[in-house]
Parts: C-alpha cells; structure tokens; sequence
C-alpha cells in the first residue's frame, strides 16, 4: 500500500447509533456516501465528531470494517489513538489491513503532565509496533481534551524522526497562531478544525480542513477550498458554523445530519453526550438554511 499525504476538506463525520447503543452501519455508509459525493476529499472516521473515545476497541475495530467494505478506503483516515500502546497500534495495524489512507492518533492523554521525551517515545514505540503496516500518521492536537499539546518543536522532531510515517497534524485548539507555526515544520501537513480557516489555507500553508459542521454543507467548503479569496463565501461558511458551534456540537451536527437523510437514528449520542431537546435549540437548528441542502 503506497502511503497518502491527505489534503482538503475533511468532514470528521458523526457515528449513528440505534436505541440499543448499537452502530447502524447502513446510515453511517449513506451519510459518508453523500458527504464525499458533495464536496469532501476525504472523511475522518471515528474522530472526536465520531465519540470514538465512547467506544471499545471492537465496536471502533467494526465501524472501521464497515467503512473500508461500503466506502474507498483511500479517502478515509481513521482515529486510532488510545491511552495505551497496545491498542492504539492493534487499531493502526487493522487501519493499515483495511486499505485506510491514514490513521489520526491521540496523545497517550490519561498521564498529565508528561515530558515530551516521553511523548516521542510513545510514538517512536508506535512506529515500530506498526513498522509492518505502514500507514500514514496524522498527530491529533486537542488539548482542551486531552490536557496535552503537541509542542512546534515536538511535532518537527517526530516528522524530522520518522518522515515516512508522521505526515501532519489535525489541530482542534482553535488557536490559528500555532496552527501557523506547525504548518512551518517542511513536509507536515496541518488541518485547522474550522473551514473559515480555509479562506487562510494559500497564504498559511494549511492542507486543509477537518471538521464537525463540514458534514452540513460540505459543498460551500469545497468552493471556498477552492477559491480562498471570495469574501462572501467565507461569510457563508462561517456563519453556518458559527449558528451550528452556538449547540452543543456533536448532537447538533447528528440532529442536522438526521434533517438531511430524514433518519431519527441520528438523534441518539452515547453518554456523557446527550441529545439536544430544548425546542428553542431545536428550532433554531431546523431554521438554518443550508445551501448544500437547498441545492440537492
């Protein structure tokens, strides 16, 4: 398998679930299906978006099945990343068996702090337990969550370290500043999570976008994607991210995907998340017009 170096936009799409807790494999394919059929390069399976981290590792290890047999595994990266070794290099060697593009890892996120030493020898240590089964790794910055950081300087001694498999960084802290910073590092390709960063992508070095709210009007995204300087595009796509960020964002972006596909599966999240049942969010959520879906 020849390894991938993923651009554009990026949908970090959402997982569906039945009453039972169970993954609906069939809407989860639908959904995937229109995303990549109206605007996105590739998608991001069991990502934050995705409440991969609600999962075990066989319910992860299925859902990854499920997308490499219902969809072109060369468009999708997968999160593989775990508190521990063990599992995380099981989830990039499966990645890797199924045809996946690439694998977006986690920092070991339960020991708090840890030197960074001890961050590159975790993921030296994955590099070699995944030496077999090559596929691409992408570094997931989300400190909010994890209470960790990839430092500029950490993420160019693991790329400068292992270039043939540490190719970028998806970054959801929301600070453009660093994302700037870590775009500098040569050859590592960095994923701001909001598309308004896309009006950025040319003059920052950004390979993209990976993100929630993409999976609503993933078209508008794509048009930005391409023509960065357009003001009023920006606007748009802005705006829908910022009326959809207003909610609480996992169950508000399953509660727009169920709109779209016209499936109450999507209204069911997995504790700690809970499903968005104040009529005035409701209301609010259902008014959005949403060029993509207006345009179908």
């Amino acid at each position: 398998m020849t390894q991938t170096r993923i651009a554009g936009v990026i949908a970090a799409v959402p997982t569906p679930f039945d009453n039972h807790g169970d993954i609906n494999a069939d809407a989860f394919v639908e959904h995937a299906r229109w995303c990549l059929d109206n605007g996105c390069d590739f998608l991001n399976v069991l990502g934050t978006t995705g409440e991969a981290n609600s999962l075990s590792a066989a319910q992860r290890s299925a859902l990854m099945t499920t997308a490499a047999r219902g969809l072109d595994g060369r468009r999708l990266m997968v999160g593989t990343g775990t508190p521990d070794l063990e599992t995380t290099a099981a989830l990039t060697r499966r990645a890797f068996d199924l045809g996946f593009a690439a694998a977006l890892v986690l920092p070991p996120y339960y020991y708090k702090p840890v030197e960074e030493d001890g961050l590159f020898a975790w993921f030296a240590e994955l590099v070699r337990m995944t030496a077999e089964t090559p596929i691409s790794i992408y570094l997931y910055n989300f400190p909010q969550l994890t209470g960790i950081e990839f430092s500029p300087a950490l993420s160019a001694r693991l790329s400068q370290a292992f270039p043939e498999r540490i190719h970028g960084a998806k970054d959801s802290s929301g600070n453009l500043a660093y994302a700037r910073e870590l775009a500098k590092i040569a050859g590592f390709g960095v994923f701001p999570s909001s598309e308004a960063a896309l009006a950025d992508a040319g003059r920052d070095a950004y390979a993209g976008c990976i993100s929630a709210t993409v999976n609503i009007d993933p078209r508008s995204s794509q048009q930005l994607w391409r023509d960065q300087e357009n003001a009023e595009l920006l606007e748009q796509v802005r705006g829908l991210r910022q009326a959809i960020s207003a909610h609480p964002l996992i169950p508000a972006v399953k509660h727009l995907v169920g709109n779209r596909a016209g499936n109450t599966v999507w209204n069911k999240v997995l504790p700690p998340q809970m499903p968005i049942t104040d009529r005035t969010r409701l209301e609010s959520l259902d008014a959005l017009r949403i060029g993509a879906l207006v345009d179908a």
